[in-house]
C-alpha cells in the first residue's frame, strides 16, 4: 500500500500510487509480444453460444418438456447469453480485431439481449468508466460518495436495492441491475453528463426500443411459456454479468489515480467456469490492458503476483459475492464505505487489500 498524498484526517486517506504507467510499460516489455496481439480467432466462439440459444429456445417452445426440464434450459439459455455478452465485451474493445462494423455486429449479439446498443457500450464502458474507474462521484458505474446523497437526499432510497443494504428485494438486484442500470445512465446521466457530450443519446434509446420489441415479440410467441423463454433468460444473463461487474470495483477505494491495482480487482474463480466465462475474472489484468485478449489475461496475473504481489489482489469469487451482500455502496471517504439510510454502518475497505493480496496466498 502506498499514500500518494499525505492524509489530512482519518476520513481523508488517500490511497494509490500513480505508477500505472510504468507499469504498462515494464509488462509490455517484459512478456511475449503475442500477448497484446488481436486474438481474431476465438470470434469462432460466437458459433456455439448462438447454436445453444436458439437451440435452447427451440426446445423449450416445441419439444413439450416438463417444467423442471424447461426452466434448466432457460437457465442454461441466459448462461450462454450472459457468456456471450462477457466475449463481447472484449470485441467492443478491440481485442479480438476486426473493422468497426464487425465488431457492432458481435456487440449487438452480445448487449442486444441486454438492451444495450454496442456504441451505446463504447461510450459508457470504454470511455466514461475506464477512464474515471472509482473516481468520487464520476465513474457512471459506482454509487459515488456520500456528499451526493446529502445533496440530493431522495436517492438515498436508491441505494435499497442494492446489495449490502439489507432489504429482502435487495436480494433480487443481480437479476436485473445490469439492464436497468443500463437505462439510467442512457436516460438520464447521459443528458446531464459532460462526459457523454457528442454522444448520439437519440439513436441509442431507438435501438433500445428496438431490442425491447424483440423480447416482447418472443413474449408473446411463447404465450405462457415466456417465463422460460423471456423471464428465466433474461434474469440468468444479468445475474451472471453483474456476478462479475459488482464485484470487480464495490469492494476496492476510490484513488485520485486510475490505477488498477489500487482501484479494481480480479478474482479466483472455478477454473472451469473460469474458462466459460472468457476469463472475465481477470479485471485488474484488463483495466491494465482493454484491448488485450482475456485468453492472455493470465500472463499479466502472474507477472502481477510476482511482481506487485503486496498490491495485487484477488478475492476467492464467492468470498466477493458475500462481502458485496454485507457491506455498505456509498463512500464516506475513498477508503470507507457508509450506507446513506444509516451513517453508522461503516466499513473500512484498507483490511481487504492485506488479506486477499497475492502475497498472502
Amino acid at each position: 500500500m502506498n499514500a500518494a498524498v499525505k492524509p489530512e484526517s482519518a476520513e481523508a486517506v488517500v490511497f494509490g500510487k500513480p505508477d500505472e504507467r510504468e507499469l504498462r510499460d515494464r509488462m509490455k516489455k517484459e512478456l511475449p509480444a503475442d500477448t497484446f496481439k488481436a486474438q481474431t480467432w476465438r470470434v469462432i466462439w460466437f458459433l456455439p453460444l448462438q447454436a445453444i440459444i436458439w437451440a435452447g429456445l427451440a426446445t423449450i417452445l416445441l419439444a413439450g418438456l416438463p417444467w423442471y426440464a424447461n426452466l434448466g434450459l432457460g437457465l442454461l439459455v441466459g448462461h450462454t447469453i450472459g457468456c456471450q455478452a462477457l466475449l463481447a465485451h472484449e470485441v467492443l474493445h478491440g481485442a479480438l480485431g476486426m473493422s468497426r462494423k464487425w465488431q457492432n455486429f458481435f456487440g449487438w449479439l452480445g448487449f442486444g439481449p441486454y438492451l444495450v446498443p454496442p456504441e451505446f457500450w463504447r461510450k459508457w464502458h470504454n470511455v466514461v468508466h475506464h477512464a474515471n474507474t472509482n473516481s468520487g462521484d464520476t465513474d457512471p458505474d459506482s454509487f459515488g460518495t456520500l456528499r451526493r446523497y446529502k445533496t440530493n437526499p431522495g436517492q438515498k432510497k436508491f441505494t435499497k436495492l442494492a446489495p449490502g443494504s439489507g432489504t429482502w428485494y435487495s436480494y433480487l438486484f443481480l437479476t436485473y441491475s445490469f439492464t436497468f442500470h443500463a437505462q439510467l445512465v442512457l436516460w438520464v446521466q447521459a443528458r446531464r453528463r459532460k462526459q457523454f457530450k457528442g454522444f448520439n443519446r437519440k439513436a441509442a434509446m431507438a435501438q433500445v426500443v428496438v431490442c425491447l420489441a424483440a423480447w416482447v415479440s418472443l413474449a408473446v410467441l411463447s404465450g405462457p411459456m415466456a417465463v422460460f423463454t423471456v423471464l428465466v433468460p433474461f434474469m440468468m444473463a444479468n445475474v451472471l454479468g453483474q456476478a462479475y461487474i459488482l464485484t470487480n470495483h464495490f469492494l476496492r477505494p476510490q484513488t485520485p489515480t486510475n490505477n488498477p491495482l489500487d482501484n479494481s480487482m480480479s478474482l479466483r474463480s472455478n477454473p472451469i467456469l473460469d474458462r466459460l466465462h472468457f476469463r472475465f475474472s481477470h479485471h485488474i489484468e484488463h483495466h491494465f490492458f482493454p484491448k488485450m485478449g482475456h485468453n492472455k489475461a493470465p500472463r499479466v496475473r502472474r507477472w502481477l503476483e510476482q511482481n506487485e504481489p503486496e498490491r495485487y489482489m484477488a478475492m476467492p469469487h464467492g468470498t466477493a459475492l458475500k462481502m458485496l451482500y454485507t457491506t455498505p455502496r456509498v463512500y464516506k471517504s475513498p477508503t470507507v464505505l457508509v450506507d446513506p439510510n444509516d451513517e453508522s454502518r461503516v466499513f473500512d475497505l484498507m483490511p481487504l487489500q492485506t488479506k486477499y493480496s497475492a502475497a498472502n496466498r
